[in-house]
């Protein structure tokens, strides 16, 4: 039997959790995550959340330092509700008992600045932020059991659409199809309104800073159910993801060199003052951009970042996360440079949203990583991606709360058809499917691009495509299959957006359009067929 709610949130990070918590007044709520409920991009972010709070700034400022960013392609709107509703947003976190660092002479968080803005606005929790976000979250989400239901090891398949299902009526988003994979059952869950916050994509690339769990199912579910994706050529590569052999794509915070740590080369000739006049502190697709630039230039593997100025305790004080981490790989950040590279760390694309969070899919909602909102534009500010989950979490619960009460439950859906598939037992065609979408991702569409190697990218995606999705048909689903599927049709979004986009402009950069275009448009993608 189908499970009914009046809302279906897939996705238990900062989005999802800040959603049930504000809707579940009005509703009753299942958070679906894919693995445990403590894994996720969220869990991971080391930075903070930007907001307005000293006297020396402003919003303006915020804004400016956003659009500036964004290269031209984010949308006012998004920014100005963003950065104004970012002092009560955080203000209700710290009321559901997530603590920050303290700052000092009594003020009442430590601020600390990252790349690409001008003053000091940055919240955080030591280096652990979004851990102790979502720890603040999931406690108050247990205290509302009754009312918001977290289902974890569950994955969402495909999107229910109701004109699919029944005859008549306008096609709308009634819930998914989800596999419990403990079970290995395939369950409906039916909703009146269903809000996509399962995050991003980094797992496309072979390198990145990003967490197993992110394998743009989202993104690719929308596509699939006829939603509008936009610009997913747009992928930031974090400047500074530690270089190790043992390690696996630990991210060294922006904040680091927000406190005075200095890119420089392994024959120590700092670099960033050549490429930027913020130097160290330029917005991420300009540093990026230059270390891989110096790094093709000299044959070096990596560059390294020197914090050997900050003394020992300010880095265990500000940084215990990362100082321990790297004490673990046998670097001292006290006394030795860390060696970095990039990885792909942002999806700044995603599917299109409204400033209430609607896709053009009616009854279906999407916020955080996921959605494209235009607070972004070309290029993410740092430190605005937790500020987004939290803003527009807001925004889909004003929303969604209209929306049910407008709405009837829908009683329709067919339960799950798994058709003549069997068991599989040629399981290396998805970890040899995966290893090749990812390995062509990085070879032909990472941070330097050229329609030479979008062209060749185009063809094998094409063709792995199409031998996943027979492979799917074929084949009870499983985990793996299920991201497999998304993860071949999301990296095929982000070339044909690319393919697209006949400029350089923010994360987007071309060697055959070196030049930035007057005018700043949106590459749109949306399928019209059904899967």
């Amino acid at each position: 039997m189908p499970a009914h709610y009046d809302a279906l949130v897939i996705g238990g990070g900062i989005a999802g959790l800040s959603f049930a918590l504000k809707f579940a007044p009005h509703g009753r709520v299942a958070v679906l995550t894919k693995v445990n409920r403590n894994e996720g991009a969220t869990a991971y972010a080391q930075g903070g959340i930007a907001s307005v709070l000293d006297e020396g700034d402003s919003f303006e400022a915020h804004v400016q330092d956003t659009l500036a960013a964004g290269a031209g392609l984010c949308k006012r709107d998004a920014v100005e509700l963003t950065v104004r509703s970012a002092p009560q947003r955080l203000r209700e976190l710290v009321e559901l008992g997530a603590h920050f660092s303290p700052g000092e002479q009594g003020h009442e968080f430590d601020l600390t600045r990252e790349g690409g803005h001008t003053r000091r606005r940055i919240v955080h929790a030591q280096d652990l932020t979004g851990r102790e976000i979502l720890r603040a979250l999931l406690a108050a989400t247990d205290a509302q059991r009754d009312r918001i239901q977290v289902h974890e090891g569950h994955v969402a398949i495909d999107l229910i659409r109701s004109d699919r299902l029944v005859a008549a009526g306008e096609p709308r988003c009634v819930g998914a199809y989800v596999l419990d994979s403990a079970s290995g059952e395939v369950k409906t869950f039916l909703a009146k309104v269903v809000v996509l916050a399962s995050g991003g994509s980094g797992k496309v690339y072979l390198y990145t800073t990003n967490p197993d769990v992110a394998t743009g199912d989202g993104v690719a579910m929308a596509y699939r159910a006829g939603a509008t994706v936009a610009n997913m050529e747009f992928m930031q590569f974090h400047p500074t993801c530690l270089y190790h052999p043992l390690a696996k794509s630990f991210l060294i915070s922006e904040a680091v060199r927000g406190e005075g740590a200095v890119l420089r080369l392994r024959s120590g000739a700092a670099f960033m003052d050549r490429y930027h006049p913020m130097g160290n502190l330029a917005p991420r697709d300009v540093v990026a951009r230059a270390i891989d630039a110096e790094m093709k230039r000299t044959g070096d593997d990596h560059v390294v970042l020197d914090a050997t100025r900050l003394a020992r305790t300010f880095l265990l004080e500000r940084f215990p996360n990362i100082y321990a981490t790297c004490r673990e790989f046998g670097i001292d950040m006290a006394t030795q440079p860390i060696p970095v590279v990039p990885a792909a760390h942002y999806q700044c694309g995603g599917v299109r949203t409204d400033l209430g969070a609607r896709t053009d899919l009616p009854g279906l909602l999407a916020i955080g990583e996921v959605a494209c909102t235009g607070l972004h534009g070309a290029n993410r500010l740092a430190s605005n991606s937790l500020l987004e989950g939290l803003v527009f979490a807001h925004e889909a619960a004003i929303t969604a709360r209209e929306l049910v009460r407008e709405l009837e439950s829908f009683d329709g859906a067919a339960p799950w058809n798994p058709g003549k598939a069997v068991d599989s037992d040629e399981s290396v065609v998805v970890s040899h499917n995966w290893d090749e979408v990812r390995r062509t991702m990085w070879n032909y569409v990472g941070i330097v691009r050229t329609d030479k190697r979008l062209a060749r990218a185009r063809r094998r995606l094409d063709l792995l495509c199409d031998e996943i999705q027979e492979y799917y048909w074929n084949t009870r689903v499983t985990a793996d299959l299920l991201e497999l599927r998304n993860l071949a049709e999301v990296a095929r979004l982000v070339v044909a957006c690319a393919q697209s986009r006949k400029e350089s402009r923010g994360l987007h950069y071309s060697l055959d359009y070196p030049r930035q275009l007057p005018e700043a448009v949106d590459t749109l993608a949306r399928r019209l067929a059904g899967p």
